[in-house]
């Protein structure tokens, strides 16, 4: 069961990853729209800064909830332990009490 874990928190952690770059990559992107509306100006600036508004940040801010939420439960699988205020001590030194 614990290889199982290991293997679904592997998969999950790839996922993760991949997915908070891509989604991390698209918000820079907006960055460049917003730019563009900038320079732009006028009515088709605010077409633009509303499309990207209204469409695109609500995409990038769903997708990285459920993705952040993916790497959480990755963790879990793993044994590894978040969100706690304390960590103990994993392993102690040779000689030390």
């Amino acid at each position: 069961m614990k290889q199982f874990c290991k293997k679904i928190s592997d998969v999950l952690k790839t996922i993760f990853g991949y997915g908070i770059m891509t989604v991390l990559f698209a918000g820079g992107l907006t960055f460049f729209g917003y730019l563009a509306a900038l320079i732009i100006g006028g009515d088709v600036a605010a077409v633009i800064c509303s499309v990207i508004y209204n469409n695109i940040i609500p995409v990038i801010i769903y997708v990285s909830v459920i993705l952040v939420l993916l790497g959480l439960v990755a963790m879990y699988l793993n044994g590894e332990v978040a969100l706690t205020p304390e960590k103990k001590q994993a392993h102690k030194h040779e000689g030390e009490m």
